[in-house]
């Protein structure tokens, strides 16, 4: 089923709250079992957002150690400290007691682990849950992403993904935010909206899952640009150039694989890729900010402390472009610097001395040629 000419259905209002249940529809009375798969930051709101609406959620976490303390102490103090959870979250490292007899399963785990958890998932989730991803990555070696893996591994359930400009700790904070659950099956899309819906994050939908999940995967990589100029001193302007030019390339890849270029303006896309490539609060940005410092990409890492996508993306986005001949000037100078060892100067050339000069190609079918210019 499509969705109407307007990308973007909105939901919620502005009398729900994050802090207390939700009065939810008469068709939607009966309160379900979900599961979070992964106890990051993200994985760790949209649980609690889920248990302020009344339900339980199993919430699965590699640790044991980290498990007890979430139970004990209605808190992650490990991602975000601080951050009071409902009881109704219920942390759990064995996998058949956070998946057996759940209706929708969040997967917010990294994409360099995803297949291996789904594998795991699969084994006891009951055959017809919803799978939502939340992850924004590729997976390497195979340039599939997470809704493809899920697909695969869980064949006869229906998929969906959710993306934005979903920074966790001001979705913790009740930050006014906005998110997009996409899936090509209606269902999906408006579970996910009850589930999900408060004052402070509110839900849209859109029917493009690959462009979702691609905008979400492609920013990390200008995040990561945007944190190195950062460092290396230049200003507001310098960050606005970046995030249009990123916004550009990403359309111009985004069309080649097949998405819808309009997806791009919206929150998935260029939402997503203003607030990543704006605050230290994006761990793809930290990452940046190390490098301008000088530091190697391992100190980074290290540094930072949490999986940053946008190092394994560039990678893959790097070569799947050569592969089709999309022309990415960022995501190159990225590439050169991170697994080239190229000097941080290469990036700045990449930006500034590459031969497209034009400043809007951003067209559903084919790249906007000036008025008398011969072709």
């Amino acid at each position: 089923m499509r969705l109407r000419n307007s990308r973007y259905l909105g939901s919620g209002s502005q009398s729900d709250y994050h802090e207390r249940p939700v009065k939810r529809r008469r068709d939607r009375q009966i309160l379900s079992k979900i599961s979070v798969i992964g106890g990051g930051s993200f994985g760790t709101v949209i649980a609690n957002i889920i248990a302020l609406n009344g339900h339980d959620v199993q919430f699965w976490m590699r640790s044991d150690e980290q498990a007890d303390q979430v139970n004990e102490h209605h808190e992650n103090a490990q991602y975000l400290p601080g951050y009071g959870l409902s009881e109704k979250v219920v942390a759990t490292e064995d996998m058949e007691s956070a998946v057996a007899a759940s209706s929708v399963i969040f997967v917010a785990v990294p994409s360099s682990s995803f297949r291996e958890v789904v594998q795991q998932v699969v084994k006891f989730a009951p055959a017809d849950a919803i799978y939502v991803s939340t992850t924004k990555g590729i997976e390497s070696g195979t340039f599939q992403f997470m809704s493809q893996i899920l697909s695969k591994e869980a064949p006869y359930s229906k998929i969906g993904v959710l993306s934005g400009p979903n920074l966790a700790k001001e979705i913790a904070n009740q930050h006014l935010t906005a998110t997009v659950i996409a899936s090509n099956f209606e269902e999906v899309r408006e579970t996910v909206k009850e589930y999900l819906r408060s004052n402070s994050f509110r839900v849209y939908t859109n029917d493009d899952m690959f462009g979702v999940e691609l905008g979400g995967s492609l920013k990390n990589i200008y995040a990561i640009i945007a944190g190195i100029a950062a460092a290396l001193g230049m200003g507001h302007n310098t960050n606005s150039m970046l995030v249009t030019r990123g916004l550009t390339e990403m359309a111009r890849f985004g069309r080649e694989l097949g998405a819808d270029p309009m997806t791009f303006l919206g929150l998935a896309g260029v939402g997503d890729l203003v607030v990543t490539c704006s605050t230290p609060l994006s761990r793809n940005y930290r990452i940046g900010q190390a490098l301008g410092a000088g530091k190697s990409v391992e100190e980074a890492i290290l540094e930072v402390g949490q999986v940053a996508e946008g190092v394994n993306t560039v990678k893959q986005v790097k070569e799947k472009a050569d592969e089709l001949k999309v022309y990415m000037p960022l995501v190159s100078g990225l590439y050169n610097i991170i697994y080239g060892n190229e000097s941080i100067d290469n990036i700045i050339s990449s930006l500034m001395l590459s031969e497209k000069a034009l400043d809007v190609e951003f067209a559903a079918n084919e790249e906007k040629v000036l008025n008398g210019t011969e072709v």
